[in-house]
């Protein structure tokens, strides 16, 4: 069985980069929380608000409306804050962007990852926390810090060594 493995970090600091690497290295499939949503829900509500053309275009969008996507999933993981974490575990091993400290204790508490993964880039600004709300520094079992890709790819080695 393939660990379930959980990559935070802020917006654009390099979280697809890692998920992308480990999948490569170690085979692991990976779904980012925000295509998980659009695919799920976000597209259809905001296609007709926001006068999308397609799917495409919605999600390329998202960092324009950062918090509006977060409090999108927190109403979705409303009943259950660990719903978004199921649907994207049930055909994945990676859940790549989880937003909220609420959806991260209960997935904590119900046991659902292996690893947690912090990925930061110091020479990149944090998010609002009206978007992001995690101390990626108290939860994650590993910080891989980014923006030299040479030496993500190594740290990224080293521990997709310690997850096969």
């Amino acid at each position: 069985m393939n660990k379930k493995i959980l990559i935070i970090g802020h917006s654009r600091h390099g979280k697809d980069t890692v998920a992308e690497l480990i999948s490569k290295n170690i085979g692991l499939t990976f779904k980012s929380s925000s295509k998980m949503a659009a695919m799920l829900f976000i597209y259809d509500i905001l296609k007709h608000t926001k006068d999308y053309n397609s799917f495409e275009e919605c999600y390329l969008d998202r960092h324009n409306n950062r918090e509006l996507w977060h409090n999108m999933i927190c109403e979705y993981n409303k009943k259950d804050p660990s719903k978004l974490a199921k649907d994207i575990l049930k055909y994945n091993d990676m859940y790549v962007g989880m937003r909220s400290n609420k959806e991260l204790l209960e997935c904590k508490k119900q046991g659902l990852f292996d690893y947690i993964i912090g990925v930061f880039d110091p020479n990149k600004p944090l998010e609002n926390k009206d978007s992001f709300n995690i101390n990626i520094w108290k939860h994650s079992d590993f910080i891989i810090p980014t923006g030299n890709i040479n030496e993500v790819k190594e740290k990224v080695n080293k521990i997709c060594k310690l997850l096969i």
